[in-house]
Order: C-alpha cells, then sequence, then structure tokens
C-alpha cells in the first residue's frame, strides 16, 4: 500500500477503521490451529457497506490487495493477509438489521457472530438452523465466503440453501444490492450462488439475507455405543424412516477422541460404564409425538445389536452435556498435541469401507499414527484426522505428504476434498486434481469478470496456473 492510498483510507475511516499498531492486529494474523501465521501492516474496519465499499474504490484505484476477514475461524488459511496486503475486519458491521417473522426471513450484517443471529430468530419465534462449534465467533460473511456446515446440514443443507439474497461489494467499490428475501426468482441467473464459497474472492459480502424456519415444539437427543461405521449408518437409516426425515444431526465420535474428551475438558464424563469402538450422537425435532417413535426405532437398533448401549437426554442440561462430548472434539485434539486434519466427504453408505482404506493407506506412511475420525456421518462429511506421534519431528513438513495419501483414496471413492472448511491457501495445489481442466477454466474466467486485477483475497483458492 503506498502512502497515498493509506492517507485516503485513513482519512476515510478515522481511529477506528484504520489500524496500524501490531499489537492490535496481532491476533487476526494467526489461526486456531497455529499451522498458518500472516503478515500486514494495516488492518481497515468499515462501519457501513458504504464505507466497504469507499475503501475498495480507492484500493481498486492503484491496485492494493486486500484480504476480508469475519472472525478468525477458518481452518485453511483463506482469511488471513500473507503479502502486503491490507486485512478488513468486518467486526464493526454487526448489526440485525430486519427480523420478519411473516416471510420468515432475517436481514443481518456480515460481521454479525452467527450465534447473535441465532438468538435474533429465536426471539422472534423462528430458528436459524445453521450450527457450528465455533458459532459464538465465527461471523455470517465468514460462514457464507465458506458455505460453512456444522451439524444440521443432514436436515436443512449447508448455508448455501439458507441463504435468500446478498448485499456484495464488487473489486472496483460497486455494491451489488442482491438483498432479496423471496422465496423464488426465476429470473436468469441466481448470482448470489457466485458469491457462496468463493471465500472473498470474487466480492466482499456485507449483508446476508437468511430463510428462516417454525422452531420444532420438541427436540430428542441420545448418544448411542455402536461397535461399527455400518452399525451406525444402519441406525441412521431406521431413524429417518421412522420419523419421515426428521434427524437433524448424526454425528460420530470414535473412542479414541472420547478419550481425549475425557482427558482434557473439565466436567465431561463418558455417559458409558463400558467403552465402545464407536459413538453416535443422534438428534430430532418436531413435534411432541416424536418422542414415542425415537425411543421405540432406538430400542430396536439395541435389540438388533446395532447399538449396545444408549443414553436419552430427558433434560436440556442433558442434551449440551451429550453435544459437549462431540463439539469439545477438536479442542480437545488440540490439547492433546499436533495432528493432520481432513476435512472430506464420500457417498454416505461407503463411509465405513473409506475409513478403513484410508486409515491403513495412512498408517502405511506413516507407522505409529493415531486416526481420530469423527464427525457429519449423515451427510458424508467426515474429519478426518491423525494424532502426530509423540517425538515426531517436521510434522508440519509432512503435511502435505499425508494429505496426498488421504486425499488418494478420497478420490477413489467418488470424494471431495473438502467438505465445509474451503480451500484457502491449504489446498489450493490439490484442487487442480479434484477438478476438471473445464472447471477450473470456467473458474478463472470468472474470477478474472468480476476482479481483474486480482485484488480480492489473492492467492487463495484458485491453483496457480
Amino acid at each position: 500500500m503506498n502512502a497515498d492510498t493509506a492517507t485516503r483510507l485513513k482519512n476515510l475511516l478515522g481511529p477506528k477503521g484504520f489500524i496500524e499498531d501490531a499489537a492490535e492486529i496481532a491476533p487476526h494474523l494467526c489461526e486456531w490451529r497455529g499451522k498458518y501465521h500472516g503478515r500486514t501492516a494495516v488492518m481497515l474496519r468499515p462501519a457501513s457497506t458504504a464505507e466497504t465499499a469507499a475503501i475498495m474504490k480507492i484500493c481498486h484505484a492503484d491496485g492494493t490487495k486486500v484480504v476480508p476477514q469475519g472472525g478468525n475461524t477458518g481452518l485453511v488459511g483463506g482469511q488471513l493477509p500473507f503479502a502486503d496486503e491490507a486485512l478488513i475486519d468486518f467486526s464493526r458491521m454487526h448489526r440485525i438489521r430486519a427480523v420478519d417473522a411473516g416471510t420468515a426471513s432475517m436481514i443481518v450484517d456480515a460481521g454479525a457472530p452467527l450465534a447473535e443471529a441465532q438468538q435474533a430468530a429465536d426471539a422472534a419465534g423462528l430458528l436459524l438452523p445453521v450450527s457450528l462449534a465455533s458459532e459464538g465467533s465465527c461471523t455470517v460473511g465468514g460462514i457464507v465466503s465458506t458455505n460453512a456446515g456444522g451439524v444440521n446440514v443432514l436436515r436443512y443443507g449447508m448455508v448455501r440453501e439458507q441463504v435468500l439474497g446478498l448485499e456484495v461489494v464488487l473489486a472496483d467499490g460497486r455494491i451489488l444490492d442482491l438483498l432479496r428475501t423471496l422465496r423464488k426468482d426465476n429470473t436468469g441467473y441466481d448470482l448470489k450462488q457466485l458469491f457462496i464459497g468463493a471465500e472473498g474472492t470474487l466480492g466482499l459480502v456485507t449483508a446476508v439475507a437468511f430463510k428462516l424456519y417454525p422452531k420444532p415444539q420438541a427436540r430428542f437427543t441420545a448418544f448411542l455405543a455402536v461397535p461399527g461405521v455400518k452399525a451406525a449408518l444402519a441406525i441412521l437409516s431406521r431413524v429417518q424412516a421412522a420419523t419421515g426425515g426428521m434427524a437433524d444431526a448424526f454425528e460420530l465420535v470414535p473412542r479414541y477422541g472420547m478419550d481425549l474428551v475425557t482427558r482434557h475438558i473439565p466436567d465431561v464424563k463418558d455417559p458409558f460404564a463400558a467403552p465402545s469402538p464407536w459413538y453416535v450422537l443422534c438428534e430430532v425435532s418436531g413435534t411432541p409425538m416424536l418422542k414415542d417413535v425415537f425411543e421405540d426405532t432406538l430400542a430396536s437398533a439395541l435389540e438388533a445389536e446395532l447399538a449396545s448401549d444408549a443414553v436419552i437426554a430427558t433434560s436440556e442440561a442433558q442434551r449440551a452435556a451429550l453435544w459437549r462430548l462431540r463439539e469439545s472434539m477438536s479442542e480437545a485434539e488440540k490439547l492433546e498435541g499436533p495432528s493432520f486434519k481432513h476435512d472430506v466427504a464420500v457417498p454416505v453408505g461407503d463411509q465405513a469401507e473409506f475409513i478403513d482404506a484410508a486409515t491403513k493407506a495412512v498408517a502405511k506412511a506413516e507407522p505409529g499414527i493415531k486416526p481420530i475420525v469423527f464427525g457429519h456421518l449423515g451427510d458424508g462429511n467426515l474429519h478426518f484426522n491423525f494424532m502426530v506421534p509423540q517425538g515426531r519431528e517436521l510434522w508440519l513438513e509432512r503435511w502435505d505428504e499425508i494429505a496426498a495419501v488421504v486425499y488418494a483414496v478420497v478420490r477413489e471413492f467418488g470424494g471431495t476434498i473438502s467438505a465445509e472448511h474451503g480451500i484457502g491457501v491449504m489446498k489450493r495445489s490439490e484442487l487442480a486434481r479434484s477438478k476438471t481442466p473445464e472447471e477450473l477454466e470456467l473458474m478463472r474466467t470468472v474470477k478474472d469478470a468480476l476482479d481483474p486485477q486480482n485484488i480480492l483475497n489473492p492467492g487463495k483458492l484458485l491453483p496457480d496456473d
């Protein structure tokens, strides 16, 4: 950034919006796992869409590159600046603009934490179903830009399916107003979809219109001990058939993961007296009449020896305790030590075979490595991780090598290298092996059309030519 551009941005944003203090910027330059560390001399904090547009007009004029950041909860390095790029932090843009019970929709600023949007919907008697472990800190703009998933994808789909409209600032500072709450609009290209999952490379999302749902009258949660992944999938089929597809979440937890959680997370207890190789957390919601159907289905699964034990939450506190076992997995893993992490998906019915094949392939490449496979079994999205053996040095240098082993098996099963975390910088080179030449060419054509100077989050998502 040249001196003239810096002066113009400083005059535009004032002391609250133009940050040069290294200590204030520092927390925004390290991602949660500590794998990536960014660098920048300037952080910009716009307070409105108009200020964001003015920032981009100034930056576009001299080719200054920018990197947008929400809650800095990304896991692939997509939210960090690595060169002479200005970091744009949207935390000052956090208004809940509107909640409309009549149209079951809401409009939210991009910098609002997801949890605040959920609470605003709840206060209106409605449900915003997107739910992530990081929902207290991840932002609305961030989850849209990465097309986040979460635990309720099984029933409600990815973030992409919850978005009715967007407000986006383009690379040259123009404001693209797609902030509509229509449920049906068949007038040509659905332009908002270009920016969902684009990781800030095509435009800066400044506001989102979400689809909302009626709040369920009742919710039922169970934690089951199962002998294997195939048995877990059989239980899922039974639950979906019995409830008419009312399962919100169906989460896989391995025994090793349970050990880590009970070892590192305070006030967490294993709900079972005897250990099991695997566990699943299953949650359904609907009317109170669903209770008997759910319990009868679980009882039949126990009789069929698809599960060896089950605990059903009888209070909100018990439900929260069961969910804590699942949602503390990443934190416990981090506290245990370094690990190789992969966010992949394969067809739902192939998950047992994939886990077996990929685990064997990685064990061959790195003897002694400990798999910790958990995640969204109901939609085929597995967090396929491995704890680094104690004393193993230079593990970061082997990250790409281990990832290549996992991704090769993913491709054999017709899966994807990124189910919900995105591409960022971590998976750029692998994307070239996961997309056809025609797909990559079209992606680059879109990027060139919307950001010909490559000033929006450069070096992210698209692989080098």
